[in-house]
């Protein structure tokens, strides 16, 4: 008997004795039940509906139980919160409104009072805590993320050019929300709250920076290494922590009830964070730099860090500051060292902003009842303390900003962004909401305030563009003039490996023009919520392989990184407004013989044939030759300049070259093949397609005879049937962008076997 048979029969022989010995265990285990068990199994169903009517019981019983309402609010609430975050991402908007108005329409404003029944069923009130812990905890990992990402190092060269206006621009509002709060104390406030806690909430709640928001906004336009862009940055990571400090002042006088009773809590923080910054920071460098990548660090440090995190958080809590508090100086005091934080920030924030924070959002939606505001002059008030936050923080920041030198232009820019409060102000909001400070009124309204003053960011600032746009162009203008001699080429890849490969395809393409040549390597990573910390090493990664190959060839190369949330479009817009002469984009996974691509392919065109086909969805959303098309018509359709979409098929070295002459249109194509062959000294075959019908077939043939006869390495074959078999021998394709449409669609499995491609456009 073999190996095998003896594993199979030896299973079933176990399978036998054991059941058989399971069986008589059970039955003498039931002769010795009690009574009470004897009726429950006379109570069990005793047939098929019976069974299926007690199923139905258990499900809801399980539906009902604290954990599957848990489970099932974490669904809706995650669901939720990516629509309406998607939803604001094409709109222009940060995810981050997106997902404060999910929480608003999850609350009693909107499900609440349209669908009651739905809304007591999802989120009952003895439920409510169990959300409100998790949100809790998610801030606690969020805001240690936040205080990993100001660099203080960074923030102390710039403080002596953003102190002022960071420091401005946060006492302004403060002192206006102060104000404001002297003229409603008496008649929206609780009787029960000192006055002084309540206009210290109002002002650093008109005084607080969001700089997670706001650097993504710098980051999406493109800022991030312009000097308005580090100014913005740094004046907003200083008057972060200003902020929270104010804040942390500000709870500690709110509990103590007055100054003097906080003297004691503010003492022992003082001495908290001179523990934290003098002991603890020196102590935690030099762990940065020892554990500084992600094989050295292991789960013993990462245990360490949490645990650090904790006690952080626990004693600012028990200290009057909020637990909040010890989360941001934990992740301040964090190693300077940015490859440790890159690797603890990966840890942290994916998990606390993918599952805590939309927790939070809806928590603070069930809070906010817009249907308090019910009369005129609940809405007229909530307009004022718009309109005050607006004037405190913009006209802050922006008179503070032409105040040292700035221009008017990033003057206006610098007001505009400072005035981002996103999620900062809701955690603020939150704090004095639980503190029974801020009563449900007033919270609503500088809820709206905070919905209000993020959605304006991204408008103003597209306003502040459009009101200098005509001096811009001028610059612009005399900026982007062509300079003779040079042909500017604007190379933007996807994946690091085809970056290396697009360089040869333009070196062998343009370096034996006339002109010289001068490439500008882009990469786009898509996503504006992606964290500062991390696009530096993105920008080393992607760009690495190309610098290596144009060093390899020894042709000068500038490189360009962005965030993007419309990579399509910002190409675009990058190669009309700065003059470039070229613009040579991957297809990506499009037609591409790689096997990891061949697989994705196959798999998305069989689950678009099999679910979608029938339903008549656009194939561009799963099918790669259709995707192709449309990418590729968008490039040559919106860019001013002519347009290269290579395909990848294992490109090497264009030796051996086919070209297609469909038409008169595609005799420009004769251009490029003769620079093309001035570098690879390869051989070319021009297959055309013509007839005698063809207009302007005299002009073909004419330019096709010269073409021949001046070039040795060039043959000229006659019309054939495009077929797989007839790309054999061939490692590059040229071909027109008209006669790719008419290829793709006419002779889609020609394709299959087709070599490197380059569609081109005039």
């Amino acid at each position: 008997m073999s190996k095998g048979a003896k594993s199979i029969a030896f299973y079933f022989l176990m399978i036998i004795v054991f059941g058989s010995l399971m069986y008589l265990v059970a039955k003498k285990g039931e002769s010795q039940q009690l009574e009470d068990a004897i009726m429950s199994v006379y109570d069990a169903p005793q047939n098929l509906g019976e069974g299926f009517g007690l199923f139905i019981k258990l499900l809801i019983h399980h539906v009902e139980s604290p954990i599957g309402i848990l489970l099932l609010q974490i669904i809706t609430i995650l669901l939720t919160c990516r629509l309406f975050g998607w939803i604001f991402l094409k709109i222009g908007q940060p995810t981050v409104i997106g997902e404060i108005v999910a929480g608003i329409i999850l609350g009693p404003s909107i499900l609440g009072h349209l669908l009651p029944d739905v809304s007591g069923f999802l989120f009952p009130s003895e439920s409510l805590a169990n959300i409100n812990i998790l949100s809790q905890f998610g801030l606690i990992l969020f805001m240690f993320a936040i205080g990993m990402e100001l660099d203080i190092t960074e923030v102390r060269k710039k403080l002596k050019e953003t102190i002022l206006i960071s420091h401005t621009s946060t006492i302004v509002p403060f002192f206006f929300g102060m104000l404001t709060a002297y003229f409603v104390y008496e008649a929206y406030a609780d009787k029960g709250t000192p006055f002084l806690s309540f206009a210290l909430f109002i002002g650093i709640a008109m005084s607080i920076t969001a700089f997670p928001v706001l650097a993504r906004i710098i980051q999406e336009k493109g800022l991030t290494k312009t000097h308005l862009g580090t100014i913005s940055l740094a004046s907003a990571a200083n008057g972060d922590i200003t902020a929270w400090c104010l804040l942390a002042v500000v709870v500690a006088i709110a509990q103590a009830g007055t100054m003097l009773s906080a003297i004691y809590n503010i003492t022992f923080s003082i001495i908290y964070i001179v523990i934290m910054f003098l002991a603890v920071r020196p102590f935690l460098r030099m762990i940065g730099h020892i554990y500084h990548n992600k094989e050295v660090i292991d789960k013993g440090l990462i245990a360490f860090i949490f645990l650090l995190l904790i006690i952080s958080s626990y004693l600012t809590e028990i200290l009057g500051l909020h637990a909040l508090f010890g989360a941001f100086i934990a992740g301040v005091v964090m190693p300077g060292n940015i490859k440790f934080r890159k690797i603890m920030t990966e840890k942290v924030e994916d998990v606390s902003l993918a599952l805590f924070l939309p927790l939070f959002f809806v928590s603070t939606g069930l809070r906010t009842e817009i249907g308090l505001l019910n009369s005129p002059e609940l809405w007229w008030m909530c307009g004022i303390f718009i309109l005050v936050a607006i004037a405190g923080k913009f006209g802050g920041a922006l008179f503070s900003a032409r105040f040292v030198g700035e221009s008017w232009k990033d003057s206006l820019y610098i007001g505009a962004l400072m005035n981002t409060r996103g999620l900062m102000e809701l955690v603020v909001l939150t704090i004095g909401y639980e503190m029974n400070i801020l009563p449900p009124t007033i919270f609503v309204m500088l809820v709206l305030m905070t919905l209000v003053t993020t959605f304006m960011t991204t408008p103003l600032v597209s306003l502040i563009k459009f009101c200098y746009k005509t001096r811009d162009k001028i610059i612009e203008q005399k900026h982007i003039e062509p300079v003779s001699g040079i042909f500017k080429v604007l190379l933007s890849f996807g994946r690091a490996s085809n970056g290396q490969i697009m360089l040869d395809v333009a070196h062998q393409m343009f370096s034996h023009r006339k002109n010289k040549l001068e490439i500008t390597a882009l990469h786009l990573t898509v996503g504006s919520d992606v964290n500062p910390l991390h696009t530096d090493n993105f920008e080393e990664v992607s760009f690495g392989p190309i610098l290596y190959g144009a060093q390899k060839l020894g042709i000068p190369i500038q490189t360009r990184y962005e965030v993007s949330n419309n990579a399509g479009q910002d190409i675009c817009d990058i190669v009309n407004n700065e003059g470039y002469d070229f613009l040579l984009v991957g297809a990506g996974i499009s037609m591409s013989d790689l096997p990891t691509d061949i697989d994705a392919n196959r798999y998305r065109t069989s689950f678009y044939n099999r679910f979608f086909k029938r339903f008549k969805a656009p194939e561009s959303w799963f099918y790669p030759g259709a995707l192709l098309k449309d990418k590729t018509k968008m490039f040559i359709e919106q860019s001013y300049c002519p347009v290269g979409v290579f395909v990848n098929r294992g490109f090497v070295k264009a030796t051996n070259v086919i070209v297609i002459i469909n038409s008169e249109d595609d005799l420009f194509l004769l251009d490029y093949t003769r620079t093309l062959l001035k570098t690879t000294l390869g051989t070319v075959s021009i297959i055309n397609r013509t007839n005698n019908t063809t207009p302007g077939i005299d002009k073909i043939l004419k330019s096709l005879n010269e073409f021949t006869k001046t070039i040795k390495q060039a043959t000229l074959l006659p019309n054939k049937d495009l077929s797989a078999d007839l790309f054999n021998g061939y490692n590059f394709m040229l071909v027109s962008y008209s006669t790719w449409n008419d290829i793709s669609e006419h002779r889609k499995e020609a394709l299959q076997k087709m070599p490197s491609t380059l569609i081109l456009s005039k």
